[in-house]
């Protein structure tokens, strides 16, 4: 992909109503019986303490909506906390290599957290989580995401298996002349020239809800091509998620659907020599 890879990353950090009886038992005795009990009342004087309350002051069913309320609150929050810890703990799994490729950058090494499988695991529920967030979709396989597109290189290293999790479809992104077939095309500029990205004309169905992903956004170039070919396909592009930004670069300027990223940005004191 055209973006440079290299930057100092900052430190981020119900149950069911159980309400009255819907009838209550009424005496089958006969009028001429002399008095009754409160398990046996006349027809004419139903014992109070077993007739139905009405539904819309049905106390059991207001409780079970709170609860259902309050269940995806203490949801929400959970999953909120997990990605909070999931962040910390891959952050701390990064390398850094000074002066990497050239002098003056200091690379930001991703490949840890796909050699460590507790680290891969860990990224694709990160993943998923921050997906399910921004989207406000759900977890899962009964997520509304149709689709995950993934930018080459290095976002066929995660997109797949995110896409997998999420009960997604997985469609690349590739250089010209690497996909067989009728292609759409889009046109990029890199740090050293044009370039160009293609789609398979049938791998995105008309309406299908679409995240695009990658590893890094820095010029933004090359992620804006792969947003256009979603549309060029008829595909509903709901975002783009990176799983980190080189902030000083303002990639995110050139993409017109919403930006999320995993990790925080680069500082603008690290783009020296880029």
């Amino acid at each position: 992909m055209s973006d440079p890879k290299g930057f100092t990353a900052s430190s981020e950090p119900a149950h069911p109503s159980h309400g009255y009886p819907e009838s209550a038992s009424l005496s089958k005795q006969a009028s001429n019986d002399k008095g009754s009990t409160a398990s046996h009342p006349p027809p004419s004087k139903p014992d109070p303490t077993t007739s139905h309350t009405p539904r819309a002051f049905d106390p059991s069913a207001r409780s079970a909506e709170h609860a259902a309320k309050a269940g995806l609150a203490a949801s929400s929050a959970t999953s909120s906390s997990e990605l909070t810890s999931l962040k910390v703990k891959l952050q701390a799994g990064l390398r850094q290599f000074p002066d990497f490729p050239s002098p003056g950058i200091l690379f930001e090494d991703i490949m840890p957290l796909f050699s460590s499988h507790s680290l891969h695991t860990d990224l694709i529920r990160a993943l998923e989580l921050q997906i399910a967030d921004v989207f406000q979709t759900s977890t899962g396989e009964k997520s509304d995401i149709d689709v995950i597109v993934g930018l080459e290189a290095r976002g066929f290293l995660f997109g797949p298996s995110l896409a997998l999790r999420l009960g997604a479809g997985f469609v690349p992104v590739r250089k010209q002349g690497k996909l067989p077939g009728s292609c759409e095309t889009e046109g990029y500029e890199k740090e050293y020239g044009p370039d160009n990205f293609q789609m398979q004309s049938d791998a995105i169905k008309k309406g299908q809800k679409v995240v695009v992903v990658d590893d890094i956004i820095a010029t933004g170039g090359s992620a804006a091509a792969a947003g256009k070919l979603v549309r060029k396909l008829g595909g509903d592009l709901l975002g783009y998620v990176f799983m980190m930004e080189l902030d000083f670069l303002k990639g995110r300027a050139k993409l017109d659907a919403p930006v999320h990223t995993l990790f925080a940005g680069q500082e603008e004191g690290s783009k020296k020599d880029t």
